[in-house]
């Protein structure tokens, strides 16, 4: 499956100044996967695993130097470690802390070698070690496969090209529109974890995808074991799912247990956060920018990182959703809102961590919410999602009235279109949100 970050990776291996390399997701989201293509084009490639074969670790014991740790490693590996020449893949380090520490000195006494590391929970362990060297490594963060990833990994590559030569001016052709639609409510049921997708490729059958993604929860909620220095793992388990039944809607605690502590609550959503394992919508007044300069921490929503793992946590009727003929259970669940929050998270640049924002005013008698406010260039935009077909878009009107904005982003169904200062946008289109495309 093509990612959109090799892109990134192979920028990263012709820098002549690059730094060590961390590339930072959930568990199973592909990361070994695509470094190992990168591997590809290196003459030589060595892979180290460190919960795999534990006496690697011990390499890393006795000294951090890198020309007598690389002496070790080629010798155990049979394989020769050569500035330019090879790939040097460290996976799973979070289960050797001494390796981590030991990336910096890389950086300092061998920066002609191409070094990348990665691994599950590896932010907890960055969160352990005092100081990694600032200025030696950099990140790509690494996300379920987005919806123009998943058209791209059962040959729809087509439909890419349909959708990037259309604009308010030039709609998709309706047969196409009706076809993309389809797709994105399978893409919703499946998710974009690339062991789903996977199996959706070779098997076109819907129940054993379901049974990947179960598997993958059983996964995840095993991991919260790893955390229970942190946080019980009964707590991470309520949040977890509580995440998908109050997306859409502002988080509450006391919706997960009105009379436990709070603050357990609150820490295992930070080490869910931590993991990749949710993302944090964040209210922001948008009154200008930076968003995040404005923003209320009393207020605040979260969805999970992958729409399939939400759907089954959620428990979607899912033949009343294939059948649907007029598809507005296209938001079951708000799904849409979820759906379109991971697509500016899956499409932003893998080189920084993105923040989501929204905004909502709380009167007497009346209520106003944007789903999404985002920055482009130097404008704030509201984004609105709509299930289906028809909506009103009175809060995105008033957001952008108060604020004296120029433009706003409608998501439905709907085709491209425009709507005086409004653009609206497919569903199948979000990724252009993110983009600097302008209509």
């Amino acid at each position: 499956m093509k990612r959109n970050i090799e892109s990134s990776l192979l920028e990263w291996k012709q820098d002549s100044e690059r730094n060590v390399l961390l590339v930072r997701g959930a568990r199973q989201v592909g990361k070994t996967f695509s470094i190992r293509e990168l591997g590809k084009t290196f003459r030589h490639f060595i892979e180290v695993n460190f919960e795999e074969d534990r006496n690697i670790g011990l390499f890393f014991k006795d000294s951090l130097d890198p020309a007598r740790l690389c002496e070790k490693l080629s010798t155990y590996c049979s394989i020769p470690i050569v500035d330019g020449e090879t790939l040097l893949f460290f996976d799973e380090i979070q289960a050797c802390p001494e390796a981590l520490s030991a990336l910096r000195f890389f950086h300092e006494k061998r920066p002609g070698l191409h070094v990348v590391a990665a691994g599950s929970l590896l932010e907890f362990a960055l969160s352990e070690i005092p100081s990694l060297g600032v200025g030696r490594l950099s990140s790509l963060f690494m996300y379920p496969l987005t919806f123009d990833e998943y058209l791209m990994a059962i040959g729809e590559e087509a439909l890419l090209a349909v959708i990037g030569q259309a604009d308010p001016s030039h709609p998709v052709d309706e047969p196409f529109h009706r076809r993309l639609l389809e797709h994105v409510k399978t893409y919703q049921l499946m998710g974009g974890m690339p062991a789903v997708l996977k199996t959706y490729v070779k098997k076109r059958d819907m129940s054993a995808c379901f049974r990947v993604l179960d598997d993958l929860i059983i996964t995840f909620q095993d991991d919260f074991a790893k955390y229970k220095k942190r946080a019980p793992v009964s707590r991470l388990s309520e949040v977890f799912r509580s995440a998908a039944f109050q997306a859409g809607g502002k988080f509450k605690y006391s919706n997960i247990d009105s009379e436990s502590c709070s603050q357990s609550l609150k820490d295992a959503l930070l080490l869910l956060v931590q993991a990749g394992l949710a993302h944090v919508v964040r209210h922001t007044h948008g009154q200008g920018l930076p968003l995040g300069a404005q923003t209320d921490n009393r207020k605040f929503k979260v969805i999970l990182f992958d729409i399939g793992i939400h759907q089954r946590l959620l428990g979607l009727d899912v033949p009343r959703y294939l059948t649907a003929g007029d598809l507005d259970l296209v938001n079951k669940g708000s799904m849409a809102e979820v759906f379109v929050g991971l697509e500016l998270v899956g499409n932003h640049s893998p080189h920084g961590r993105p923040a989501l924002y929204y905004w909502h005013r709380e009167t007497r008698g009346s209520n106003a919410e944007v789903d999404y406010v985002i920055q482009r260039g130097t404008d704030i935009v509201p984004v609105e999602v709509k299930a289906g077909t028809k909506g009103q878009m009175q809060s995105m009107f008033l957001f952008m009235e108060e604020r004296g904005l120029i433009k706003g982003i409608r998501v439905s169904l709907e085709n491209f279109s425009k709507y005086d200062r409004v653009e609206g946008i497919p569903l199948y289109a979000v990724s252009h949100i993110v983009g600097t495309r302008e209509y």
